[in-house]
């Protein structure tokens, strides 16, 4: 069963890859993003951090997967790099592009994100904002809403189990977005 479960996700991050623009983005830049887009500018300060994701690709036709690297911070400064897997089984289609934000209320927080291999459960909700007029993004369970402009993006979100996560289309068209079932690996900067 483990080897099947490793084939798939194999297949389904190569899938991920290639859905995946050839640029991948700065922390800056999607910082920059996010704080001009409705609410989640608020986070940055009141966070005790946030890892984020400049570039995540996701791909699937009935076995999905995505993957993405970022960093994490604290007080505006790094302390770590982070990396995401996902893998879905369901109905889905396609392959999107998009970037990523996880905010983390306090310490405590923080301290169970970067402690390993941490996973969000399938009560996690995200809040998927629109770039532009053309991209859009939808959510699994999520209360959330998107609007035609990055900067009066419409947004609903809150903190779960300390954290909290806002995503922006970049490109493609896919019917499925969720966080539930993603996973990361956390390497301290030395």
């Amino acid at each position: 069963m483990k080897a099947l479960q490793r084939l798939l996700l194999s297949v389904a991050i190569l899938g991920a890859s290639l859905a995946a623009p050839a640029f991948a983005g700065s922390d800056t830049d999607t910082v920059n993003l996010f704080k001009g887009a409705g609410r989640s500018a608020d986070y940055f300060n009141t966070a005790y951090g946030y890892a984020v994701f400049p570039n995540i690709g996701k791909a699937g036709i009935i076995v999905g997967g995505a993957r993405g690297e970022g960093h994490t911070y604290v007080h505006g400064s790094r302390t770590g790099e982070t990396v995401m897997n996902q893998l879905s089984v369901g109905f889905q289609l396609g392959g999107e592009d998009y970037s990523e934000i996880i905010f983390f209320k306090d310490k405590s927080a923080y301290d169970n994100f970067t402690s390993g291999n941490f996973e969000f459960d399938a009560n996690a909700s995200v809040t998927a904002i629109t770039a532009n007029a053309s991209a859009s993004a939808g959510t699994a369970g999520a209360q959330g809403s998107a609007s035609g402009g990055e900067h009066d993006a419409a947004t609903g979100g809150g903190y779960y189990k300390g954290m909290a996560v806002f995503t922006i289309a970049k490109g493609g068209l896919m019917y499925a977005a969720t966080i539930a079932g993603q996973k990361f690996e956390f390497t301290p900067t030395k």
